[in-house]
């Protein structure tokens, strides 16, 4: 499934409109103005909440949560190295997503049991940041797109 993530412009608090192959908004994605550490919602076309990404503070290395139905349901964690950049989604079981590419050009790739499961590509030239993700029949779309939003909050705090 091929989804496009925009980023709105001119808003209090990080925002973003997510929509799928056929141009209809899939989720939307509202940061709270003021808290400590990023906190955002993601809802879907009716406005229900199907995610919420919460920053772990006090950490070593960049810590986002995943809660789903209010319950933790995966982790990011930036890893430590020293020549690229690599990051971790870890879900419940053995399959965690490996994400990796070139973050300063924002073209990534996660795998998942050494198969690429999802790609993402940024378009230049834009007024505000445009996001196109490539997700595999079968993955965890929600959580793939959260990751998204992470990665680029990381990157705009650079």
């Amino acid at each position: 499934m091929r989804y496009q993530i925009k980023e709105r412009g001119w808003t209090l608090g990080d925002t973003y409109a997510i929509r799928d192959a056929a141009g209809a908004v899939a989720l939307q994605v509202h940061g709270k103005v003021f808290s400590w550490g990023d906190d955002l919602t993601l809802t879907d076309a009716t406005g229900r909440e199907v995610a919420r990404i919460k920053q772990r503070l006090m950490t070593l290395m960049p810590t986002y949560e995943i809660h789903k139905g209010g319950q933790l349901f995966a982790e990011l964690r930036r890893e430590f190295s020293w020549f690229e950049k690599t990051f971790t989604l870890d879900v419940p079981g053995p399959n965690d997503y490996t994400v990796k590419g070139s973050f300063w050009q924002h073209e990534y790739t996660f795998t998942r049991g050494g198969r690429v499961v999802a790609t993402v590509a940024k378009r230049y030239f834009q007024w505000r940041d445009t996001y196109g993700v490539d997700i595999a029949a079968g993955e965890d779309a929600v959580s793939i797109l959260a990751t998204v939003i992470v990665i680029d909050l990381m990157a705009e705090k650079k």
